[in-house]
């Protein structure tokens, strides 16, 4: 594990990150302890745990419900403190993270650190006591997971990190059905699945249009490690895995005939632009990428529409199975 004594990047000179463990909590505000709970990754695990929760057989009183959506987000954005807080070297290298606060210099790395765990301490017990322990113990699991597992283990070292490290993100769904069953179940699993497949060509499609980002950093994301023209070929591969997967709903009864028509139109589309970037020439050049995180060269605009599209198909593909269950009670 790093030494939180290095120099914060941006800090005043001859200021250590030590001493700025006052001065961080002076200098950042509500907005930035926000920030450092990653809001719009935070979206997306509300979201799909709300799914999981609202299609699980049984119910929930509204309070408790609510509580436990509370405590998955607060977990989430437990994981995403202490992400920061461990990445903060290299995301003060990288265009797309160099604003995030601890690279700013307005707040400690041992603030972070303090804040995540708290959050995650509380995420936990407080959801236990709402729902049950199943649902607690897989929210503890999630952020250890991301943690211990992802952020200090394999994010540096093997490009498989996307495919081993998309479990955390996978579990809300399943943490969101066991608040209501206290069980895992073949239903619970598909929504994992269905997340977890999804995540190496939604994220190999960033890595394609930021690969000197990495590169610079020395993450070995597989574009790196195994070349653009590899990482094309696993993106079209992943694709036709998760178009697969996807009909899974359909034979268990989860999806009903709602889903099974909008999902077609939204594999028929993620395929297509999948296809499209594995005939690009996405990732080859050897360039400096534009900071923003749609803005790119001429080269690489299909790795960037696979990868808007995907978040929008997550989102898509989720809701169809909450209309399902609402309108013709799928399961």
């Amino acid at each position: 594990m790093r030494s939180d004594t290095h120099i914060i990047p941006d800090a005043p000179v001859g200021l250590a990150s030590d001493d700025l463990t006052g001065a961080g909590l002076s200098l950042a505000g509500p907005r930035d302890f926000f920030q450092l709970m990653k809001p719009r990754v935070m979206s997306l695990v509300v979201f799909t745990a709300v799914i999981g929760l609202l299609v699980a057989p049984g119910s929930l009183p509204i309070y408790n419900a609510v509580m436990a959506i509370v405590c998955i987000a607060v977990g989430a954005g437990a994981s995403g403190a202490l992400n920061m807080w461990y990445d903060a070297d290299i995301d003060a290298q990288m265009t797309r993270t160099k604003k995030r606060p601890l690279p700013r210099g307005i707040m400690a790395p041992r603030t972070a650190l303090t804040f995540g765990l708290f959050l995650s301490v509380v995420s936990v017990w407080m959801l236990g006591l709402a729902t049950n322990y199943v649902a607690a113990g897989l929210l503890a699991f999630t952020i250890f997971f991301y943690v211990i597992i992802y952020t200090m283990w394999l994010k540096r070292r093997t490009p498989q990190n996307i495919v081993i490290g998309g479990a955390p993100g996978a579990l809300p769904p399943m943490i969101g059905y066991a608040s209501v069953t206290g069980s895992v179940t073949i239903d619970s699993t598909i929504l994992f699945l269905i997340i977890f497949i999804w995540t190496p060509p939604h994220f190999w499609a960033l890595a394609l249009y930021k690969l000197s980002d990495y590169g610079r950093v020395g993450i070995p994301m597989m574009p790196n490690v195994a070349g653009p023209k590899s990482t094309r070929n696993q993106i079209f591969g992943y694709s036709i895995v998760l178009a697969a997967t996807c009909a899974a709903p359909v034979v268990t009864g989860l999806g009903g005939s709602i889903y099974a028509f909008g999902a077609a139109i939204l594999n028929a589309g993620f395929l297509a632009l999948a296809f499209k970037v594995w005939r690009s020439r996405a990732g080859e050049k050897d360039e400096v990428q534009p900071e923003s995180l749609y803005e790119v060269q001429k080269g690489d605009r299909d790795a960037r529409n696979l990868f808007a599209y995907s978040i929008i198909y997550l989102f898509a593909m989720f809701a169809l199975i909450g209309a399902d269950h609402l309108l013709t009670g799928a399961i």
